[in-house]
This record gives C-alpha cells, structure tokens and sequence, in this order.
C-alpha cells in the first residue's frame, strides 16, 4: 500500500522556472495582431495543449472584445490556426533555452528512484516541442522514465487521458497509487480527473509567475501573501498537498503512504 508511480509536468515544474517560455510568446502573438494582452492574461490557461489556450485566450471577454473592436468581430478558428502558426515558429526559435531543471528535482528523482518509484510525465506542449525541451533537459540531467504529450492521446488537459496512458505505460494500478505534481489549475484538474494524489507546487511555477532572482529577492511578507494566494487556487481547484519547491515531493509521499495504510485514497 504504497506510492509506485510519480507524473510531473514539465514547464514551471520540473525546467522553465516561473514558465516563462510561452508566455512572452502568446503576447508576442496578439501583438503581432495588433492586440495587447496581459502576462496575467496570457498564464490563465496554462498547461492546456498551446491551440487550446490559444483559442482559450480568444474567448476571454476582455480579448474578445478588444479584437471585436479592432476588426468588427470576434476571432474565429482561421485566426486562431493564423496564430498558432506564429506561435509555433517564434516558440520553436528559443524553447531550446528554457529547458534547465529546476532546482531540487535531478535529486529528486535520484530518491524516487531509489524507492523504486516510477517517474511519468505530461505536458501542455506537443510531441515536436517536446522533442526540443526533452533532449536539452537531458542534457542537463533531467530525464523522467516516460513523456506523454496530448498528441498521444484523444485530448489534453484537464482531461485525465495522459495520466491514464503513463499509467499504462509504466504498468502502475491502481490510480491511487500514483501522484501528480504540476504548476498550474489544469495541472490540478488533470490529477484530480484521474483519481489520483494531486499537489501544487508554488515556487517556480506559472502561478506564482516569478524568477528565481524574484523569488530570493521579495520581501519575505510579501512572498509569503504570493505563494497564500496560488496556494488557495490550487486547494479550491482540488489539489490534495501544496509544496513549496518541487523538491519537497518525496516528503507529502510518505504522508500519503500513511494515509493508504489506513485505507484512504484520493
């Protein structure tokens, strides 16, 4: 009655402190198309397949009607699918720059994997993004046991599909042996869709939406009122356990190995 597989996201979880790749490249977008978004704005729909939270971004009300304003209707998918494409090729030029493991996870898995935990994966990007980041991650020392992006499956985020196809692979059953660790609401989503253990994690993530540099250099009264605030949006989205830094993961583990000894489960 133990935890035998682990599914952590990757951008704002495991590399891309803060998630900061897509970001300036969803506003670089709607500049492009004579629309200025916000960076709030442009994180709300994080971790969702990028078209998803592309078309996301244009449903927003404020957006919607600044576009509606500009060019005497709303967007539709042909612009949605026009900017995808600008998407893509401004993302593809600098994704291979924010693919460095974030602080505590190389060690985290070495713990993991000595308690013979196994180590899955999703994601909001496709296969070709992932090719990207998953070979420089390597490069860096991070490398889980399996990648499963939306492309593998009939949808992404919050849909459960990834986690249930890790599980598959990795041959883990049942769900409430498994937990998810992600940055984002539809991180949250996707574990509790899938009947596992879910936890936020604050530091580095696309919530908090801050640099390390940031992080270190706020003033501590302050920080601790930022990382409250996502902390709230993760427990009201279902999330089980909060952890500071992906690196104190291990630790709600053995909590919950406590908790399936006496019979609870997700």
């Amino acid at each position: 009655m133990t935890i035998k597989g682990v599914i952590l996201d990757w951008a704002g979880t495991t590399v891309d402190y803060g998630c900061f790749a897509p970001v300036a490249v969803f506003i670089e977008v709607f500049a492009n198309k004579g629309i200025e978004i916000t960076m709030d704005e442009a994180r709300k729909p994080m971790g969702m397949l990028k078209i998803d939270h592309l078309r996301t971004l244009c449903e927003m009300e404020r957006i919607a009607g600044l576009w509606e304003a500009k060019y005497g209707r709303i967007p539709n998918d042909a612009d949605v699918n026009e900017m995808y494409t600008d998407f893509e090729r401004i993302l593809f030029s600098i994704l291979a720059n924010y693919a460095e493991p974030i602080p505590g996870v190389i060690e985290l898995m070495e713990r993991l994997r000595k308690q013979g935990i196994k180590i899955g994966s999703t994601t909001g990007y496709t296969f070709e993004m992932m090719k990207v980041v998953a070979t420089e991650a390597n490069k860096r020392g991070y490398a889980p046991d399996l990648l499963i992006t939306p492309d593998d499956v009939p949808a992404g985020r919050p849909y459960p599909w990834m986690i249930y196809e890790n599980a598959i692979r990795l041959d883990l059953y049942p769900m409430k042996h498994m937990v998810k660790a992600g940055d984002t609401i539809s991180d949250i989503q996707e574990g509790v869709n899938a009947g596992v253990w879910t936890v936020g994690v604050l530091k580095g993530s696309s919530e908090l939406g801050m640099t390390e540099a940031e992080v270190a250099a706020c003033p501590p009264q302050e920080l601790s009122e930022k990382l409250l605030a996502v902390e709230l949006k993760y427990r009201a989205a279902g999330a089980h356990y909060v952890i500071d830094s992906i690196g104190e993961l291990d630790t709600i583990i053995g909590l919950i190995n406590a908790r399936l000894e006496q019979g609870d489960k997700p």
